[in-house]
């Protein structure tokens, strides 16, 4: 039985975001769903755009995630492989060499554009004579070549999108080799799915007509075309394309800058644009489980990028100490203090500004009308250790005293105690502040 194995292929030209990370995510989800393998696989044939520290970062935002690879490769290793079958193509004439400037391009675009007729290329240079072409070089002019597509059907079941048919006639014969003989992408794609034994592809639906001509390509180099899962492309939350905000939402920025957590973003992008609701989830295995390429629709995806924010503040109010214990950001928290106070957090991070409102020296906010309510608190205080059964305590004998009720009996004290109008239940607060400072801080309120 073929062993399934899916791949992601990023070009190291830049930081992963958020619509390619996407297909990341489903592809590698989709492979460990049909205990399949999930490869990596570096396109980095633009020698001049590529950089390895591009690719770096990929592999660091790909570890965060979780999303460890079985198979891994770089094209710009496989120069000779390209090569050898580039030279079969050529001897079997689905190659073919073509002299046109892209001036000379343009112009029998816009003719036949005018004419009412698709923008095809003509296949003039198969009209070039062996002396033509001796002229042509002669002159110094370099061909590219166009691979030869078969005028026949092409159909193929697309796992998202159904049966999708193309007319070969109807399409113009992709540019596969530059001027400069490097291999665009198309071909050094199908070489590689090919040789690595790739089943599935994921990608978006804008590659669609891609598909078309690269499923030619595989059955002229003697292959079995992959399966193919076209998704459609995300919007922002107002329909139209991505905007620049979310478009240039980069992975290293959501873990760097936002403190979001990996599993926020699996989370989202695993079910957007899917018949399965959208919840927040700490473990990855669920979405594995339940994972369906049926399941997607064909309808544009809206993303609203507050809905990361939102599943990340559920994900991190669920998390267990032992979860974070080991972060720098909490060498200073133990495990009562995080059990007191995650329920207030939206991202990890958030732990140390109540660590300050708690230890450090913070401003109290109370109105000049509520500073005699504050010396009767203080006075009221119970002795001897404050433990969360303090408050109700404490409460029930200031409202009695002050006949204060509501609003007005507990925020003076929140803000003489915390410097805020909002936190974590007071009755934690207080626990987390001791005696000493809540002592003190009632003083200075009521000063």
């Amino acid at each position: 039985m073929t062993q399934i194995k899916y791949r992601f292929a990023p070009s190291p030209t830049g930081k992963i975001h958020i619509g390619n990370v996407r297909t990341a995510i489903i592809t590698w989800i989709a492979a460990k769903s049909m205990n399949g393998e999930f490869m990596l696989r570096i396109d980095d044939t633009d020698l001049e755009r590529s950089k390895d520290e591009f690719t770096d970062a990929i592999k660091t935002d790909l570890t965060w995630l979780g999303l460890n690879w079985d198979d891994y490769a770089h094209q710009r290793d496989r120069t000779a492989r390209y090569d050898e079958l580039i030279q079969k193509l050529k001897d079997d004439g689905r190659l073919y060499a073509c002299y046109e400037t892209s001036e000379q391009l343009d112009l029998k675009r816009k003719a036949l554009l005018n004419a009412g007729k698709p923008p095809m290329y003509d296949r003039g240079a198969l009209d070039l004579t062996a002396d033509d072409i001796a002229k042509l070089e002669a002159e110094g002019k370099k061909p590219h070549w166009r691979f030869k597509l078969n005028h026949a059907p092409i159909v193929w079941n697309d796992l998202v999108r159904g049966e999708i048919k193309f007319d070969g006639s109807l399409m113009s014969d992709p540019v596969l080799i530059r001027e400069d003989g490097s291999p665009l992408y198309h071909l050094c794609s199908v070489i590689d799915d090919m040789d690595f034994g790739i089943t599935h592809v994921t990608r978006g639906e804008d590659h669609v007509s891609n598909t078309a001509a690269h499923i030619q390509m595989f059955e002229a180099l003697g292959a079995t075309p992959p399966q193919m899962a076209h998704l459609p492309l995300i919007s922002d939350i107002d329909g139209g394309k991505l905007s620049k905000r979310l478009g240039s939402l980069s992975v290293e920025d959501l873990r760097e800058n936002d403190g979001i957590e990996p599993m926020a973003i699996i989370s989202l992008l695993a079910r957007l644009g899917t018949s399965d609701p959208i919840e927040a989830y700490t473990n990855v295995q669920p979405l594995i489980d339940t994972f369906d390429f049926t399941k997607f629709g064909r309808g544009t995806p809206k993303m609203d990028v507050r809905e990361i924010e939102r599943l990340n503040a559920r994900i991190v109010r669920d998390m267990d100490y032992t979860d974070v214990k080991d972060r720098p950001e909490l060498s200073n928290i133990d495990e009562n203090f995080w059990n007191n106070i995650r329920a207030n957090l939206n991202k990890v991070s958030d732990i140390n500004d109540w660590h300050h409102v708690t230890q450090d020296t913070i401003e109290p906010c109370v109105a000049d009308e509520d500073k005699e309510y504050i010396a009767t608190a203080l006075s009221t205080l119970p002795d001897g250790d404050i433990t969360p059964d303090t408050w109700k305590s404490w409460t029930g004998v200031l409202k009695e005293q002050s006949g204060r009720k509501g609003k007005q009996l507990f925020m003076p004290l929140r803000q003489a105690l915390t410097g805020m109008d909002h936190g974590p239940e007071m009755d934690k607060m207080i626990a987390l502040l001791g005696r000493d400072r809540t002592v003190r801080r009632l003083e200075r309120a009521a000063a």
